[in-house]
């Protein structure tokens, strides 16, 4: 993975830097939270006024002007990308067969609003019963088997909005 960073400024800016243009800057610390700043010969004055680590989102304070500005790497591109992100589970919009069955029984419907952990159906696969709870919050947009049918593994049992 490459070693630039994104970084968006107030959500309307956006900036890529390399790992050697950071090196390169010209600041100084004056304390933990304070830094001064020399940028094509222009003194700046830059304080960390908030930090949230895990969102990596901070507001920063440049001669009395404040911004918020977030910062991803490379890894964090790739695991939004993935349908993940820190705080959150994957956002999951279908629910296929893990293996071989026979659909027992469908507890919900088209157009059904669900909550987490609600059963969606039963299969039963080499003399088991399996239940399929929701996954997440949303709205049955499609049922893509019926009671009885046998299904093969990774076929689409049911689908999100």
């Amino acid at each position: 993975m490459n070693n630039t960073l994104k970084v968006s400024v107030n959500k309307d800016h956006n900036f890529e830097f390399t790992e050697k243009q950071i090196l390169n800057a010209d600041a100084v610390s004056l304390n933990k939270h304070s830094f001064h700043v020399l940028h094509n010969n222009i003194s700046y004055h830059a304080k960390v006024v908030n930090t949230d680590f895990i969102n990596k989102t901070y507001t920063i304070e440049i001669n009395n002007n404040r911004y918020e500005v977030a910062i991803t790497n490379a890894l964090d591109e790739l695991i939004k990308e993935m349908g993940f992100e820190v705080g959150k589970g994957k956002v999951v919009n279908e629910i296929k067969a893990p293996m071989p069955g026979l659909i027992l029984e469908i507890s919900v419907q088209v157009g059904q609003e669900v909550q987490e952990g609600d059963n969606l159906l039963i299969l039963e696969a080499m003399k088991m019963e399996n239940s399929f709870d929701s996954p997440r919050s949303g709205v049955i947009k499609s049922i893509a088997v019926e009671k009885g049918q046998a299904v093969d593994k990774g076929q689409l049992l049911i689908e999100f909005e």
